[in-house]
């Protein structure tokens, strides 16, 4: 064995080893739970612009798209426009030529779309002002889509269970074989009652709840659980979903 090929053995072995460490799993949970209090994820940006992610979800995006080159990023959830900007930076660091980011919003903020159209990386995003679910988006996502043949998928808006469920049913064609739709925030069914008494989602009625009644009847997605346990801290537990046929 080389020693590339036993780096990811040793890498395998303690990835496997995290799911039987019980300490170690407790730990990452109280980490979660404690930050998630705290809005630990405001904290961070991506070349300049808030992001609102966990740095391991960043890392974990980053690995899958590099592993699937997708030609366009579909992203439901624009807020500040982090993640669009680091996904178009992605794109623009592996010279995929086509490459592009397409972040669909019910309500772009005048400030944010100021911001990320003068940002240098906008010249590989798009964006529609519209929800992701209404029927004159959905159209305009698809025409957009037509021409591209790479597709992945981030749902990052509304967080109930009927809004993602929807947008799952409406997009979730377009990912194409080998690629992923990452769900995101599926978290809040794992966190102690009431953390979001003030939002309209919560135990039962949430991201994670969403995809678990989308895979009953779509064989083609299932959940790629080695990312989450290797990543320990993430806010898509559950939500990896790897698009296998």
């Amino acid at each position: 064995m080389n020693e590339i090929d036993n780096f990811k053995t040793e890498g395998k072995g303690r990835i496997e080893n995290y799911q039987s460490d019980e300490v170690l799993r407790n730990a990452s949970k109280d980490f979660l739970y404690a930050t998630i209090r705290n809005k630990y994820s405001y904290n961070f940006t991506w070349m300049g612009r808030p992001i609102i992610q966990y740095p391991q979800d960043m890392v974990a995006m980053q690995e899958i798209i590099w592993k699937v080159k997708p030609d366009l990023i579909i992203e439901t959830g624009i807020a500040h426009g982090g993640s669009l900007i680091m996904y178009a930076s992605f794109l623009e660091m592996m010279n995929i030529e086509k490459g592009h980011v397409l972040g669909i919003d019910i309500d772009i903020k005048k400030h944010n779309r100021i911001e990320i159209e003068r940002h240098p990386m906008f010249k590989r995003i798009t964006m529609i002002e519209g929800s992701s679910i209404s029927n004159e988006t959905t159209e305009q996502v698809k025409s957009f889509a037509k021409d591209y043949k790479k597709i992945m998928l981030v749902l990052d808006s509304m967080h109930t269970h009927d809004h993602v469920l929807k947008e799952l049913e409406l997009y979730s064609n377009l990912v194409t074989k080998g690629s992923y739709c990452v769900v995101f925030d599926t978290v809040v069914e794992d966190l102690p009652e009431h953390t979001y008494s003030d939002r309209p989602w919560g135990k039962g009625n949430n991201p994670k709840t969403a995809a678990c009644e989308f895979l009953k009847t779509h064989p083609e997605f299932e959940i790629d659980k080695s990312i989450q346990n290797k990543l320990l801290i993430t806010v898509a537990p559950d939500g990896f979903l790897k698009k296998i046929k």
